[in-house]
């Protein structure tokens, strides 16, 4: 190999490892076999040294903080990901997968995190409405909190103003361990194989499943709420 690629011009680029180290404060999960399985797949292309090792952009790192967090935040699956992503390199201008733009962080920008005052401050929220939502499960308590939590927090806001309070939500958490408990369960044979191309599938095979389990809730509340119609 004569020369590494042009983009190796564009700056500093980082090795796997240093990848790892920016996205893992917020992904824990992320792994090498992840990067790779994520690269195998046609979400991210970097470059390549002569010996073979990867180096990657910022360009590149913020692409992958993106996939991640549509997975982690959306729920979507990798093929809808890379309908998107395939359609902004287009130059188009596509509608966020399930209309949830407004919970996924920009491309061009790193994930928020806000300490405990700016928390409070951004969702209007009282301190005993926090400390409520993490007695409750619903928030987990930190010295820094993303996005997730900022959308949970104001829902509980509009939530409260109707009178349901974090305790009554307390049902929400074990409804989600026996969500996680199903999908781990339909996981385990992939699971026992326990290969690098296995472990790297887990994770996306969990962001559809959970997709599809989300299509189910959302069709029984629709139908339930419909019968609250006179």
């Amino acid at each position: 190999m004569a020369a590494l690629s042009a983009r190796f011009d564009e700056g500093r680029l980082l090795s796997i490892g240093q990848v790892l180290a920016q996205l893992s404060p917020e992904f824990p999960d992320i792994s090498p076999s992840k990067l790779r399985f994520l690269e195998e797949r046609g979400l991210v292309s970097p470059a390549r040294t002569q010996s073979g090792y990867r180096k990657f952009s910022n360009a590149d790192v913020e692409r992958l903080r993106l996939v991640l967090a549509m997975q982690r935040d959306c729920y979507l699956p990798l093929n809808v990901i890379k309908q998107y992503l395939h359609d902004v390199d287009a130059g188009l201008n596509p509608a966020m997968p399930g209309g949830t733009s407004a919970t996924v962080p920009s491309m061009l920008g790193g994930a928020r995190r806000l300490s405990r005052d700016d928390l409070l401050a951004e969702t209007r929220a009282t301190p005993q409405l926090l400390n409520d939502a993490v007695s409750a499960s619903l928030v987990t308590a930190s010295e820094t909190y993303g996005d997730d939590a900022v959308g949970v927090l104001k829902a509980m806001v509009e939530l409260q103003k109707v009178g349901i309070e974090p305790r009554h939500l307390r049902g929400f958490r074990a409804a989600a361990d026996r969500e996680v408990g199903l999908i781990e369960s339909a996981l385990l044979p992939v699971a026992r194989r326990n290969t690098v191309s296995s472990r790297a599938q887990i994770a996306d095979r969990a962001s559809e499943i959970s997709a599809q389990l989300e299509i189910v809730r959302t069709s029984l509340i629709r139908s339930a709420l419909g019968k609250l119609a006179p």
